[in-house]
């Protein structure tokens, strides 16, 4: 690594270098626009009257519930369901009589189910009693059937031994079936198999499902339309946001002045626009961009090549919070404290002050000097050698991944409601946040830690519990995915569980969750973002829908 590059970083100081790629990405989003809506009016008044159809379809009133139940799930799972809501909602809370259910199929009570337990209604998995035979075995070969079923599996709870028993039915049915099935219910199979739509990123679900939908025999003309016109509107406010976060990079120019860390600018853009990708929060996901930039070269600053002496320099730095601290770090680390005190300025002036909740800032600060202490405490592992407890390393690193800093200041972001109160709630790592943050350190170990070995960390989850409980490295990676299933149970049973407090935090908590799942499916997706990370990202970001 380049002294010359990292300013007064001494020579000979023997440091770490993790090898991370370059950008795939190169300037490309510095310009990249679809130019869907340049001088188009027509499409934004064919986009208003589609609109106003799909709505007109979803209220208007009908005796054919089952029907009804499949047009709401699937204006939902095309991604146009955020203009709904209140019809959505109303719809559910008429769909909610629990006797309702006693007239569909397996089918319908499937979608009907899963539909009710996303939003948040509290409907018992003993409606699939009645579907079993006089054996207690499910009995359908339908393969839409145990799709539908399978997809409603994942929103179980802990103890619901009929949900447990339907995974593995419709699982192993499923995928027998899958070579015999064709377009577009094969790929619908192959996606649930691969992520369930539960556990998947709600706008990469969206986009798999628009054509498959385009596909089917039954299909709504006017939805489908509206759904293609408004993935392609949604996309170009996107990559507007992306160009103005890749500007801000830029002129930072953090990649040549910190080689040594991970240059994702889109990577993490893609993250927050998972997490929040209605037009109303635009003004949150630039800054949460900004924040995850920012902290991801924090993060590899402490992880990678900064020495102990100079990581504590900057943490001391950040409890301080000013800018004539900048003169206490070496100077490579400047412009990483530079640019984060401007994030928060930019924050608090343009997203907390104009909406007059100025005490949002405190709340904003404390939860990022937070991570930067839980990532101090992970330097001062390595360094000095010494092994935490699995107990204890759990404990920090529900901080030091992420998740309770991006809920909160997401939750800040979105200000939908009265904050203070909920801020309080959050900042204490309620159950909900905290089987979140759990989730997504069980699949960032399971995905990062041989790579993280390599480079001569010896701390994570897996060889704490290796050596804490003395099982086999194979033993611990089972328990690790075991905890996985057992913390989105517990997830999905404070959603059900939700007050008037808590029920903002919903939706950060399972969409950062969700991020998380698809982001390290197939490995660290972020570090390395050259093959499935980068094809998604291409999907949602760079290429419109043919019309």
């Amino acid at each position: 690594m380049s002294s010359a590059k990292l300013g007064s970083a001494p020579e000979d100081v023997s440091r770490r270098d993790a090898n991370y790629h370059p950008t795939v990405w190169g300037d490309f989003f510095l310009t990249h626009s679809s130019n869907f809506l340049e001088n188009n009016h027509s499409i934004l008044e064919k986009h208003e009257e589609l609109k106003q159809e799909v709505r007109n379809l979803l209220v208007v009133e009908t005796s054919d519930l089952p029907s009804k139940i499949q047009l709401t799930d699937k204006i939902i799972r095309l991604g146009v369901g955020y203009h709904f809501e209140m019809e959505i909602k109303a719809q559910l809370e008429k769909l909610q009589d629990h006797q309702l259910h006693l007239n569909f199929d397996l089918l319908t009570t499937s979608v009907w189910f899963r539909l009710l337990r996303g939003h948040g209604f509290s409907i018992s998995s003993d409606v699939f009693k009645r579907f079993k035979n006089t054996k207690g075995e499910f009995e359908t070969e339908d393969a839409r059937t145990l799709w539908c079923l399978y997809e409603a599996t994942h929103l179980r709870v802990d103890g619901e031994d009929i949900l447990e028993e339907a995974i593995q039915f419709s699982r192993k049915k499923l995928e027998a079936l899958l070579p015999e099935l064709s377009f577009p219910l094969n790929e619908c199979v192959r996606d649930a198999l691969h992520i369930p739509y539960h556990r998947n990123v709600q706008r990469l679900a969206a986009r798999q499902y628009i054509p498959q939908y385009d596909a089917e025999l039954t299909k709504i003309e006017s939805l489908s339309l509206f759904a293609k016109i408004d993935f392609n509107m949604l996309q170009a406010l996107h990559q507007s946001e992306l160009r103005e976060a890749s500007r801000w990079w830029k002129e930072f120019d953090f990649p040549s002045k910190l080689p040594y860390a991970r240059d994702r600018i889109a990577e993490g853009y893609y993250w927050m626009m998972g997490a929040h990708f209605e037009p109303k929060f635009s003004l949150s996901r630039k800054f949460l961009n900004r924040i995850i930039g920012i902290t991801s070269l924090i993060d590899d600053t402490y992880d990678v090549y900064g020495t102990l002496e100079e990581v504590t320099l900057f943490t001391e730095a950040v409890e301080r919070w000013d800018i004539e601290a900048v003169k206490d770090i070496p100077k490579y680390m400047q412009v990483i404290y530079t640019g984060m005190l401007g994030i928060f300025e930019d924050f608090k002036d343009n997203l907390i002050n104009a909406r007059g909740k100025d005490y949002c800032i405190d709340y904003a600060i404390e939860v990022f000097k937070e991570i930067v202490r839980s990532y101090q405490r992970e330097a001062e592992y390595f360094h000095t050698g010494y092994v935490p407890s699995y107990d204890e390393y759990m404990e920090n690193s529900i901080i030091s991944g992420g998740y309770k800093m991006f809920i909160i200041l997401m939750l800040i972001g979105r200000a939908e409601f009265e904050l203070k109160e909920t801020l309080d709630w959050a900042s204490t790592i309620p159950e909900m946040v905290k089987a979140s943050s759990l989730i997504a350190r069980y699949i960032d170990d399971l995905q990062t830690y041989k790579a993280e070995e390599e480079r001569g960390e010896t701390v994570s989850a897996v060889r704490c519990y290796m050596r804490e409980y003395g099982v086999s490295e194979e033993e611990a990676c089972k328990k690790m995915r075991e905890m996985i299933e057992i913390e989105w149970k517990r997830l999905n049973k404070t959603t059900l569980e939700a007050d008037e407090i808590s029920s903002s935090v919903v939706i950060p908590s399972l969409n950062f969750t969700r991020v998380l799942e698809v982001m390290y499916d197939k490995g660290d997706g972020y570090s390395d973002s050259q093959g499935v990370t980068k094809d998604r990202i291409a999907t949602l970001l760079r290429h419109a829908i043919e019309i």
